[in-house]
């Protein structure tokens, strides 16, 4: 389901003349990319993001959005979307700048020391630090290999469910064995406000990698007429008028039937992609960025890496461990902006200048 923005919390960027000069750049919108905003704020850094999809939330929104997380500090559980939407509302002092839907394609350390950097778009910074914050890199969906059947990608093949209300009284075909493709196969296939008019699960074979209580619930469905399952895969497909009316499916007993469809939605997954990343010189371990443990810093000056896209001894993949890196980036990248200044650290509970960064009243204590 496509994230709802709250636009007066997100400001994304207006059109500009020539390179924007700023202080830092964060590469990736997702929690740790949020939070690299506001660790940076805490500093009076000024920060802009930039991000390969469309919204901001990145891994947690992009994946399982209504999925609880429970390792969050303090927060017993919430969703993606709920930590996203309190990430953003947290940096809301710090006016970040975003910049969605574009790639980094282009970084290079000018003699003056700071970088140059260009997206997709052409949009263009000079920026005296970069914060890669990209999780695995930028996700595209896997797809499902008939030749031809791209010509409807976007239309009746979709990778990603943006809309529920557009499947509505649909006949659907769902592919794939993963919590997405159930979680999508049960939302449809139960009577609701967005219910199908029939549903066809299909996957490769009779196990899946998906919840076993979700397992359970498909085939509960099955066994009430409520939905189908086949073990198969499809090889090819039907259309009339230009238009996508059937799938061909060959079935573990090497039999190909046509199944009639309206929608075709595949789950294969998202495989991550590095991408340009892979050609900035920056030292590369197994697709991750070599990182010290003070500062989060890579191989090139002014560069910091944070959050999954970093590897260091002992790393661990956690949002949590992302959190902590982003206040010692911080802290590393603070000389190269403010190469004059001593940096101390302050506490957000007693510090008056924290309080006025914030934009919240010191409290007075007796």
């Amino acid at each position: 389901m496509e994230p709802q923005l709250n636009q007066e919390v997100i400001k994304t960027a207006a059109a500009h003349d020539g390179p924007i000069e700023t202080d830092a750049v964060v590469v990736g919108a997702g929690p740790v990319g949020l939070f690299q905003v506001f660790e940076l704020g805490l500093l009076e850094i000024k920060a802009h993001v930039i991000d390969s999809l469309g919204y901001p939330g990145g891994q947690c929104v992009e994946l399982y959005p209504d999925k609880p997380i429970y390792d969050i500090p303090a927060v017993p559980v919430c969703t993606g979307q709920e930590l996203t939407d309190n990430l953003l509302k947290q940096i809301e002092p710090f006016g970040a700048t975003f910049h969605f839907g574009q790639e980094v394609t282009t970084v290079e350390k000018r003699d003056d020391g700071r970088f140059f950097v260009e997206t997709s778009k052409g949009t263009r910074f000079l920026t005296k630090t970069i914060f890669i914050a990209a999780g695995v890199g930028a996700f595209q969906p896997r797809t499902l290999k008939v030749d031809g059947l791209d010509k409807f990608d976007g239309t009746q093949l979709q990778y990603r469910v943006k809309n529920p209300a557009d499947f509505t009284g649909k006949n659907l075909v769902i592919v794939g064995g993963g919590d997405s493709a159930l979680d999508w196969a049960l939302h449809f296939a139960q009577r609701g406000p967005n219910k199908a008019e029939s549903v066809i699960l299909i996957h490769r074979r009779d196990g899946f990698k998906a919840a076993p209580a979700s397992v359970a619930k498909m085939r509960e469905l099955c066994d009430a007429y409520e939905m189908q399952f086949i073990v198969g895969q499809i090889t090819g497909y039907e259309e009339k008028d230009g238009r996508l009316s059937g799938a061909k499916v060959t079935g573990s007993d090497g039999v190909t039937r046509v199944v009639p469809l309206d929608m075709l939605l595949v789950f294969f997954g998202l495989s991550p992609k590095l991408g340009p990343i892979a050609e900035w010189g920056l030292d590369i371990e197994r697709k991750q960025l070599k990182v010290d443990t003070e500062k989060f810093a890579t191989n090139t000056p002014g560069i910091f890496a944070v959050g999954d896209i970093n590897t260091y001894p002992g790393k661990k993949k956690l949002i949590l461990s992302g959190f902590h890196e982003c206040a010692l980036a911080a802290f590393g990248a603070a000389p190269y902006i403010f190469p004059d200044k001593k940096i101390h650290l302050q506490y957000t509970t007693t510090s008056p200048k924290l309080h006025k960064v914030l934009g919240v009243e010191s409290p007075v204590f007796d």
